[in-house]
């Protein structure tokens, strides 16, 4: 059944002005307490951001390429002399010193020759005395001129061809005892031990001597990597590579993080790779604690010098548009005002500005999506924007009861 619009109750007065004044509070409490930054009723509030007050700095230059470590001495270990490998005196994969024993061979056999050439030396000698008592006794009898000079002369000869063997069994005798000596295999230098090759109870072979294990020398540690020519000239100062220029060399590890000593350029190739265009170099660095081991890749940083007079920017604040590098400023106002920049190279995990940008200038850091030209922002120093006090987790404040 439908009802005639006059037939339904109108609203007295009272009502009509109770529900206008319900209305005027409500818009009243809605216009309170609104957030700094925020836009009149009906507009967009201006959004947050970080800003860098930059001014102008000193830079290191640099260059990056993917290097490799190795160690500074890769030396096999081989048996001198031959005989049965008794005993592996080392713990494998251990750093050793030089001169500290690896392996035994059997010294049985070696001091038996020692012994031997010892016999020999005391037999050449012997002759050597009864040379000496001939020839001093046919001296007498050449003075009475009881003998020719002929006989004379064949004793002292005798005499010598002696004494040249007391020589010759004092080398050998000399020769023994180092064989006895190289029968303890001892590390050459000293590094780090690689696995044994031959295993105990083996016969060692005397000809061409048998490789018994391998060591590397990890303290210093040497890099190896290339630079493009071209580049390189380009990040030195004097627009050409001089190996005397470079400052040092920086280690990125995989992880990311800076190896904490820097190191020297110790060799620089003195031609370009014809195929690849490469110059070859290699640093050297400190690796007392073993931190870095051969064979690992990481990224050599190349400081070729120092530049001033430019700015440092978060690599996060420069975006790579069609136009090249931009960064965003909050410009006169705080309304958003993208600048194509000159960017040089990086710098730990900021761009080298070169160009475009001035001190004092605003640069945005964060919330780089959400700005467009022309926008309001309400820009604040790094650590001060909204919630900068609050802590992490902290729930949020409960709303107002009416």
């Amino acid at each position: 059944m439908n009802t005639h619009p006059s037939l339904l109750p109108r609203p007295s007065r009272a009502a009509l002005t109770a529900l206008a004044a319900s209305l005027v509070l409500l818009t009243a409490c809605s216009g309170k307490d609104q957030p700094a930054g925020a836009a009149p009723a009906g507009g967009m509030p201006a959004l947050p951001v970080t800003v860098l007050e930059i001014q102008p700095t000193k830079a290191e230059t640099s260059i990056e390429a993917v290097a490799q470590t190795e160690g500074a001495r890769e030396v096999e270990v081989r048996a001198r002399v031959g005989g049965i490998l008794m005993k592996r005196v080392y713990e494998e994969g251990a750093t050793v010193k030089a001169g500290q024993p690896l392996f035994q061979i059997d010294r049985a056999p070696l001091e038996v020759a020692v012994a031997q050439a010892r016999a020999q030396l005391a037999e050449t000698k012997a002759r050597v005395d009864q040379t000496q008592r001939e020839a001093a006794r046919l001296k007498g009898l050449l003075a009475q001129q009881a003998i020719s000079q002929r006989e004379y002369d064949t004793a002292s000869s005798d005499n010598a061809v002696a004494q040249a063997s007391v020589q010759a069994a004092q080398a050998s005798l000399r020769q023994a005892e180092l064989n006895l000596s190289y029968a303890t295999v001892t590390a050459p230098v000293s590094g780090v031990t690689g696995r044994s090759v031959v295993s105990e109870g083996t016969l060692v072979a005397t000809g061409g001597g048998t490789l018994l294990t391998t060591l590397v020398q990890v303290n210093p540690i040497w890099v190896r990597f290339s630079v493009n020519d071209a580049e390189l000239a380009a990040a030195m100062p004097e627009g050409r590579f001089r190996a005397q220029a470079i400052r040092g060399i920086e280690l990125i590890l995989p992880d990311g993080s800076i190896y904490p000593v820097r190191g020297k350029l110790n060799f620089a190739a003195s031609q370009i790779d014809p195929k690849l265009g490469t110059q070859q170099l290699r640093g050297e660095f400190a690796n007392a604690e073993g931190r870095l081991m051969p064979g690992q890749f990481v990224r050599a940083r190349l400081i070729t010098g120092e530049r001033d007079g430019v700015f440092k920017v978060p690599q996060g604040a420069v975006m790579q548009t069609d136009m090249g590098p931009v960064v965003m400023l909050a410009g006169a106002g705080n309304k958003v005002e993208p600048r194509p920049v000159k960017t040089g190279q990086w710098s730990g995990k900021d761009w080298i500005i070169t160009g475009g940008l001035k001190a004092g200038d605003k640069v945005i850091i964060d919330n780089l999506i959400k700005l467009r030209p022309g926008a309001t922002v309400a820009p604040h120093a790094p650590g001060q924007g909204p919630g900068a006090g609050a802590k992490p987790g902290a729930p949020a404040a409960a709303p107002a009861k009416g």
